[in-house]
């Protein structure tokens, strides 16, 4: 294995699905510039032409090429995608990413809704969510960066860039050892000034945010991989206003795994914790040990992924059906024998 693909995350695995395509080059993709593709390669970086007959590409993707040719795209271990906010289609963000960073600025209230939408996203990739707090030096001292919000299960990071050897940093760099992470976040929450840090270098440009609403402006414009000088990968991206589920409805299971856990103490084995009978998600609700603004984001969760899923996947329509007549007749039958 060459230095340069082990930058970039080459291993054993790789080279065992690369082996399919003898002769070939294998590479992976740095940056989408449109109709090129920017790939580190053995012998470095360099740009190769993207052939509309290619299946969709997104950085952190493993190619094999020919020359400038592209012959194969490797089988993804993982797909972080979303609903284009423009059209009624999937958007890939990133691909081949073991972690997610949920990037959000202490110099913003910080929005559950989001976080959790943005977990949700990352569990269905089949990367794990990681919660990281930006501009910890404008926290006030003592004060809990998360405040009220109810967030379990998603581990969380506060770094301050500004502050040096002990902004949190160095946790993040054993993170990343190894694996390769994307950065996720609205614009302005600093995740251009986090990748110059971790990288040692101004590698991406940075800007001010606004005074009212601490928003920012599009400073980075391209999704980017970027090898770390410790070891692993970081992907930037630029901030999205947006995040649409797309995919399958199930990962919002793992986003609510106290939920989940509760659920199976349910009467029903398809139960969808709205009305049903026996539901003991419901009963934590009325006793407090769920907060219902939980219970809530999670079923807004569940119906938008559901629907995502069912536009995109006719049997997945179907088998929704089934499972909700399933229910349906389970309940009526409850009724009658009381």
């Amino acid at each position: 294995m060459t230095p340069e693909l082990v930058a970039v995350g080459w291993d054993a695995q790789w080279a065992a699905l690369a082996a399919a395509h003898p002769g070939g080059e294998p590479a992976r993709v740095l940056r989408h510039d449109g109709v090129a593709l920017r790939v580190c390669a053995v012998g470095g970086v360099r740009a190769v032409p993207l052939l509309t007959s290619l299946a969709p590409v997104t950085v952190g993707d493993w190619l094999v090429l020919d020359g400038d040719r592209v012959l194969a795209l490797l089988e993804r271990r993982s797909l972080l995608r979303r609903r284009d906010p423009g059209r009624d289609r999937e958007q890939l963000l990133a691909a081949n990413v073991d972690l997610v960073l949920v990037v959000c600025g202490l110099d913003r209230p910080l929005k559950a809704g989001r976080i959790e939408r943005t977990a949700t996203l990352a569990w269905e990739a089949g990367a794990t969510p990681v919660l990281v707090l930006t501009k910890a030096d404008l926290l006030p001292r003592g004060e809990n960066p998360v405040g009220d919000l109810e967030l379990p299960g998603l581990d969380a990071h506060t770094v301050s860039v500004k502050a040096g050897p002990g902004g949190g940093l160095d946790a993040l760099r054993e993170l990343a050892a190894g694996r390769t992470l994307v950065m996720v976040g609205e614009s302005g929450a600093g995740k251009s000034s986090l990748l110059n840090a971790l990288l040692g270098a101004e590698a991406a440009d940075t800007g001010p945010v606004r005074r009212g609403d601490a928003k920012g402006r599009h400073t980075t414009t391209t999704r980017e991989l970027h090898p770390l000088p410790g070891g692993g990968c970081l992907i930037d991206s630029p901030g999205i206003r947006e995040v649409g589920l797309w995919g399958d409805a199930e990962a919002v299971d793992d986003a609510f795994a106290e939920i989940e856990e509760l659920a199976s103490g349910c009467r029903f084995r398809d139960c969808g914790h709205t009305q049903e009978p026996g539901c003991a998600v419901l009963a934590a609700v009325e006793t407090g040990e769920l907060a219902a603004g939980r219970h809530a984001d999670y079923l807004a969760l569940r119906r938008e992924a559901e629907a995502a899923e069912l536009r995109g996947d006719p049997h997945s329509a179907r088998r929704a059906g089934r499972r909700f007549g399933r229910v349906t007749r389970e309940a009526q039958r409850m009724k009658r024998d009381r």
